[in-house]
């Protein structure tokens, strides 16, 4: 029977027998834990679970003595990325399974491995579980390297040479995600295709769900780790060991000692029976049988959450992931009214399609009252209404001022809408002194226009128009790629963000300008020291005597290569 091992070096002290997949004898030495806890030898076809120190490789050895043999490796890391080397070298002329078949002592076999560097089959590196499979592999020695740069973690590492006649791995339907089903403020209903594992090979398969609010999970694995911190599976193994009695436990193996029942996540072979590790905030995990629908409950209004399923073997406690899915649960039905305060600007966030409320009451009698809006994306709808007759209803891009005739001891009731292209931001301003303007004014037309004819591969020239208003004018440029297009620039177009936003180096220069002829109210600027043939994003900030300041259209422009 061909034979599969995988041990840790330095190997054990004294001579052992190597696992084969001989059934009698797998079972045998499964009983024996003193075996595995000593030499750290696994049979082909189980899963092992394992510790690394950061910045200290691990390397493990298993020998596959047929040549056109199957092989399948998968590598689960838990709670932190790994670097992962499979590789393979010849195997010694006495390991070559010629003669009785016997296996040989660990030490004999110890010493016939070199420290050569075999060829390299495969690597990787980062955090998703990761498979190694081939339909014909060489004998040789085959050595598997493992390195932790973040911090320790633990990992698991699952090899056999009969991956079509194992699947210990759950499979995953044709379509593996998870689909929201149903949005409430509270409840969210999920459902999935069941596994083939459990409709087609019978074999029994339960779902564990797990919910958060930071992110998704790639493996039931990485879940433990951030579930069970302080529980004996996550602690650090004694230096030279890597397994302790509760690894089996994890892994379908009974645990003999109380400890194991105390500390192992799993009490038996059964996932759902289950310890209760004190969990962290925010990250809940239910196991519900063989459904394949389910409705989270009690979770927070207007909140996102992640959904993360895994299909379970409960003969074997291996798990595979679904493709995950986050929702955000709906607002609360009745919406809190934002408080306006006279002369003060308040900024406000809109979500697609979504309303907002805001309310002004003048504490002294006034004879108007102005209402400044400065929309810093898509145009948004206002409507205001005074003691509950509607006064006025329009949309608003850019700046728009709107002057109300007043009315004693009078409550004003503004309703704003956002876009149905996507979230909207404005700043807004209720007052009731006619002098107190805190925008700056600005001309109907906000473009930067580029004279083609006065470029050259230094410098562009630029104008724009202004109003007949004394404003402080500020000109910044940055350079971008050639394929920066027009859709990036319209998702920078956030008006609202002004000067202090932009790196020192991006500022060009700043200049008062005003023109008492509305028709002059024109001004131009030659931007020097530019790099030939190279794309810059310019823009304009116009800055009211409050501080408030706000952006033109940006305008792409581009030096001549050649002069």
């Amino acid at each position: 029977m061909l034979l599969l091992l995988l041990l840790l070096l330095p190997l054990g002290s004294r001579p052992q027998k190597l696992p084969t997949r001989d059934e009698e004898l797998f079972q045998m030495q499964i009983r024996d834990k003193a075996f595995f806890h000593d030499s750290s030898v696994i049979p082909d076809g189980a899963e092992i679970s394992s510790y690394l120190f950061r910045d200290t490789p691990k390397r493990y050895f298993f020998v596959v003595e047929e040549d056109n043999t199957p092989l399948a490796v998968t590598v689960t890391p838990c709670d932190a990325p790994l670097e992962w080397k499979l590789s393979v070298q010849e195997l010694p002329e006495e390991a070559s399974g010629e003669g009785s078949g016997d296996p040989e002592p660990l030490e004999q076999q110890k010493q016939q491995i070199t420290n050569e560097e075999g060829t390299e089959l495969f690597s990787y590196k980062g955090n998703d579980v990761e498979y190694f499979v081939s339909s014909s592999s060489p004998s040789g020695l085959y050595q598997l390297d493992l390195l932790s740069t973040e911090k320790d973690t633990h990992f698991k590492v699952y090899a056999t040479t009969t991956p079509e006649s194992d699947q210990p791995y759950p499979e995953l339907p044709y379509d593996p995600r998870v689909d929201v089903t149903s949005l409430g403020r509270t409840t969210v209903t999920l459902a999935w295709k069941p596994s083939p594992t459990a409709s087609l090979l019978r074999q029994p398969i339960q779902y564990c769900i797990v919910i958060n609010k930071e992110h998704n999970f790639k493996s039931l694995c990485a879940v433990e780790a951030k579930l069970s911190s302080d529980d004996a599976f996550m602690m650090a193994p004694k230096p030279g060991l890597d397994f302790s009695p509760f690894d089996f436990a994890h892994f379908g193996f009974p645990a003999d000692s109380n400890s194991g029942k105390e500390r192992g996540f799993l009490k038996s072979s059964k996932f759902g029976r289950q310890t209760s590790p004190k969990p962290r905030v925010d990250l809940h995990r239910v196991c519900i049988g063989n459904k394949n629908i389910f409705t989270v409950s009690d979770l927070k209004p207007d909140t996102q959450y992640y959904f993360d399923m895994f299909a379970v073997n409960t003969n074997t406690n291996m798990s595979t992931a679904y493709v995950g899915t986050f929702a955000r649960t709906k607002e609360e039905a009745k919406q809190k009214t934002i408080e306006l305060k006279d002369g003060k600007v308040t900024d406000v966030f809109i979500k697609r399609k979504g309303v907002k409320f805001l309310r002004f009451a003048p504490v002294s009698s006034h004879q108007k009252v102005t209402f400044s809006v400065h929309s810093c994306l898509d145009a948004v709808q206002i409507q205001v209404r005074r003691d509950g007759k509607l006064l006025l209803s329009q949309s608003v891009e850019g700046v728009r001022q709107f002057q109300l005739r007043g009315k004693a001891k009078a409550k004003y009731l503004i309703r704003l809408k956002g876009s149905k292209k996507g979230a909207s931001m404005l700043k807004i301003l209720a007052t009731t002194r006619p002098n107190k303007q805190s925008f700056p004014s600005l001309p109907e037309d906000t473009r930067i226009k580029a004279f083609d004819k006065l470029r050259t591969c230094s410098s562009v020239t630029v104008a724009w128009l202004g109003t007949q208003e004394r404003n402080k004018f500020c000109i910044y440029k940055r350079e971008v790629d050639d394929n920066y297009n027009e859709e990036q620039k319209k998702r920078e177009q956030n008006q609202c963000l002004g000067p202090d936003t932009r790196k020192k180096s991006e500022k060009v220069l700043c200049k008062y300008f005003h023109s008492q002829n509305i028709q002059k109210a024109v001004t131009t600027e030659t931007i020097r020291g530019l790099q030939p043939g190279k794309s810059y994003l310019l823009d304009v900030y116009v800055i009211g005597h409050g501080g408030h300041s706000v952006k033109y259209q940006s305008k792409l422009v581009k030096t001549r290569k050649f002069c």
